[in-house]
């Protein structure tokens, strides 16, 4: 639904709802005192130093600093985005979330053709699973027991059958009212500009339905019973179904266990359901495509553990390669990733088949970890008995290691790749530091003017986006700028936005955190937020956020009594360096005089009597940096 949430819903909310509960829901909690206790869900430990707090409604883990509310868990811990962890968290009482701007006749016809998108795909996998019962799906019924399917799996996965006709789905749909344009927008038509004709796009399939995680019918998948080309036909990309995000069998899969501690990433929709025949209920299945980002993102929200399996030839090694590329900036410490080679011939319905259900969980077990399958691929075709070999080799590794997050891993990654080269990790961890440095310089923000997207472009409750794509994370920040400074009180103290004047004319356009500021303001003042984890909680899993967070785990340099007073003279120096009512000589005079005191305060060093004296009329005369 499109519209904002209104702030004071979102303050009811939280105030309702135990943190207690939603925490333990996810995470074993032990009663330690007035709090509870357990092991982080968010890095690996063996002690206890997660406390959640029933008093403050608050969690906090004194080993890696995660914390935060309910909603705040629900998106760190569950990778959800702001509007579904909001609507995760009202579905709990059954509340419904309002929307502020729902009223917008653009919004509503959005929010209308969603739902019949929606509304639509699932009579249609209805009318699928009913054919397949019927007398023209008996040949599907039969390739269906071919390959030892039950009917309780084919109801699980909800299989059903796309009739030879050109129009058994369109007449089907018309007779209910849905137009027929609507039904080329959803992938269920095909139209052919030539004649204007339109028909099915599903003929004599056995059909599976794509599945969003709550349930819903999102795309289909249609495989052939024969020979025909192509094997597999998929929905094409609609509102509703992006295939580069969707992953097959993952709603199941869920279904199926609770507890989830690993996914098993394989080829085909026939793979995930054979698997779920034996027993094996934790497969997913890309939509053809590689493997994604976006894709583990989904699996790691909810596993800490991904094994991709794939076919033991040239295309599977080489599609393996490429799982690893996309694999390696999504490893933090606590998520592991492996990788498990079939026989040559085999798939896994076929291997499962043959060897049954424990012997392929065995093969899982066993699957090659991530790090070995790096350093195999690294080594191969090289001499490592050489000095070019090894250098080959360590290069190699190095450009994949400056791919993945700082922690354990990484560490424990150059540990080995200097035993295995021979060269010193010092050497190794020089040359790391130097591509990293490297990487960080091209990756510092471009910000720019922007143009505004256009309004029925930009994603429900998103924040309003610049053309900044931030700073990498862990990136040590230096002085603040004027810019930044005005970021982070704005951060600390929401409130203080009615402190600033109506135009955002004093802000600077060739200041590259500007865009962002200007999104910041605008989201403060339609939210009227009060708390710096909601305001953080909007740009969440965006690079500006990352960066925003950076700016806000900095304590600011004066006390709350002196920040009204500190952002207002920001501003009026942005307003001076704009106007140039200042000499231009006398504003970079105090700029550096300002910007002395302030290295030398967040240096931990002492101010000096008259050096605080002055930095108090800097303040006070509005004569800022």
């Amino acid at each position: 639904m499109a519209g904002q949430i209104p702030q004071r819903f979102i303050d009811d909310l939280l105030g309702r709802v135990d943190v207690v509960e939603v925490v333990g829901e996810r995470v074993q909690l032990k009663k330690a005192g007035r709090n509870f206790s357990g092991l982080c869900p968010f890095h690996q430990e063996k002690t206890p130093s997660f406390t959640v707090s029933a008093d403050k409604q608050f969690y906090h883990c004194f080993g890696c600093g995660a914390h935060g509310n309910a909603l705040r868990f629900l998106m760190e811990y569950d990778k959800l985005p702001f509007p579904e962890a909001v609507e995760q968290l009202a579905g709990r009482l059954g509340l419904e979330v309002p929307r502020e701007g729902a009223d917008d006749p653009r919004a509503q016809q959005r929010e209308k053709k969603r739902k019949e998108g929606v509304n639509l795909l699932e009579v249609a996998a209805s009318f699928y699973r009913e054919r397949l019962k019927m007398q023209e799906g008996q040949s599907a019924q039969r390739y269906l027991q071919g390959r030892g399917l039950s009917p309780e799996v084919i109801a699980t996965y909800g299989i059903g059958y796309a009739p030879g006709g050109w129009e058994a789905l369109k007449q089907h749909l018309s007779a209910k009212g849905i137009g027929e344009p609507v039904q080329v927008e959803y992938g269920l038509l095909i139209h052919r500009e030539d004649t204007g004709r339109t028909y099915d796009r599903f003929r004599d399939r056995v059909m599976f339905p794509i599945r969003d995680l709550r349930g819903r019918t999102i795309a289909f998948g249609g495989r052939v019973m024969g020979d025909e080309q192509p094997k597999y036909l998929n929905s094409p990309e609609t509102p509703v179904f992006h295939k580069g995000r969707e992953l097959y069998g993952l709603y199941e899969a869920r279904q199926a266990s609770s507890k989830l501690e690993q996914l098993v990433m394989v080829e085909g929709y026939m793979d995930v359901v054979a698997l779920a025949q034996y027993g094996i209920h934790n497969a997913v299945a890309t939509l053809g495509t590689a493997t994604t980002e976006d894709h583990l993102s989904r699996l790691f929200r909810l596993v800490s553990r991904v094994v991709f399996c794939f076919d033991g030839d040239r295309a599977g090694r080489q599609a393996a390669s490429r799982a690893l590329e996309t694999a390696l900036p999504q490893m933090i410490d606590g998520r592991e990733a492996r990788f498990l080679f079939l026989p040559d011939g085999d798939d896994p319905d076929s291997l499962v088949r043959r060897e049954g259900s424990e012997a392929f969980q065995d093969r899982v077990t066993c699957a090659m970890p991530l790090s070995e399958f790096l350093f195999e691929q690294a080594a191969q075709g090289r001499d490592l008995n050489t000095v070019e070999g090894r250098e080959r080799f360590a290069t190699q590794v190095l450009e994949a290691l400056n791919k993945v997050p700082e922690g354990m891993l990484k560490s424990l990654l150059l540990e080995s790749l200097a035993k295995r080269s021979g060269l010193a990790q010092s050497q190794l961890q020089a040359l790391l530091d130097k591509r990293t440095a490297d990487a960080a310089a091209k990756a510092l923000p471009q910000w720019g003017p922007v143009e505004e997207p256009a309004a029925d472009m930009v994603p429900e409750q998103a924040p309003p986006r610049s053309a900044a794509r931030g700073r990498r994370q862990g990136a040590k920040l230096q002085t603040l700028s004027t810019v930044s400074r005005i970021v982070q009180l704005l951060l600390h103290e929401p409130r203080l936005v009615t402190s600033l004047p109506e135009s955002l004319d004093w802000l600077p356009e060739n200041s590259e955190e500007a865009p962002l500021c200007r999104a910041l303001i605008e989201l403060l003042r339609a939210g009227r937020y009060r708390s710096p984890q909601v305001v953080l909680a909007h740009f969440q899993g965006t690079e500006e956020g990352r960066w925003l967070s950076e700016i806000a785990a900095r304590e600011p340099l004066l006390g709350r009594e002196h920040r009204e007073t500190e952002l207002i003279d920001n501003v009026n120096y942005l307003k001076a360096m704009k106007e140039k009512s200042q000499p231009h000589a006398e504003i970079d005079a105090l700029t550096e005089q300002f910007s002395a005191l302030v290295k030398k305060k967040e240096s931990g060093q002492k101010l000096t009597a008259q050096e605080r004296q002055k930095f108090m009329q800097m303040l006070a005369s509005n004569k800022r940096m």
